[in-house]
């Protein structure tokens, strides 16, 4: 039995890496039907110094994945200053919400009763007047709760969970 030669093909360098990048993108391009479109990157915020007017209306938040704050401080560590600072801030935006409450019940005899009534004239919006209020964390807000007529502080645990496994990730690169 006689054996064929083998014959090897000479392919020109230029003329392989252009193959080689057609096939990556052909199988590049294809698309992933398991994989889940990526979340939106969670953005932080600076929050000291900074000042908002921006409470949600509590049903809403809640909808959204919000929970009541735990308005203790609880960390250890450096976290104590954290949670101090935190639940300090929640806690002043809280009094001067109610103190407004109370000049607009002796005024009115009356609460606001509606979140748009409290965004109106407790909060007041673009007004000069308006009440500014102290910035939070990127995964907790300022809502409005009509049924007990106060000014609550929600967390998105959601947020939060979401931008530690993204720093996480990011350390492990």
């Amino acid at each position: 039995m006689r054996s064929l030669p083998c014959r090897v093909l000479f392919v020109p360098p230029c003329i392989a890496a252009c193959i080689a990048a057609c096939t990556i993108l052909v199988i590049g391009c294809r698309p992933a039907a398991e994989s889940p479109p990526p979340k939106p990157r969670i953005e932080t915020r600076k929050t000291v110094g900074k000042t908002t007017q921006n409470v949600l209306e509590l049903s809403r938040a809640v909808a959204d994945g919000g929970v009541p704050a735990a308005m203790e401080i609880t960390g250890e560590g450096l976290d104590v200053y954290a949670d101090a600072y935190r639940t300090s801030v929640g806690r002043i935006a809280a009094m001067a919400v109610e103190q407004r409450m109370k000049l607009h019940a002796v005024e009115h005899d009356s609460l606001p009763e509606t979140y748009d009534e409290f965004m109106a004239a407790i909060i007041q919006p673009g007004s000069p007047g308006g009440l500014q209020l102290p910035m939070l964390p990127y995964y907790q807000e300022y809502a409005y709760d009509p049924a007990e007529k106060r000014l609550v502080v929600v967390e998105f645990p959601a947020k939060k969970a979401q931008r530690k496994a993204e720093t996480n990730g990011a350390a492990g690169l």
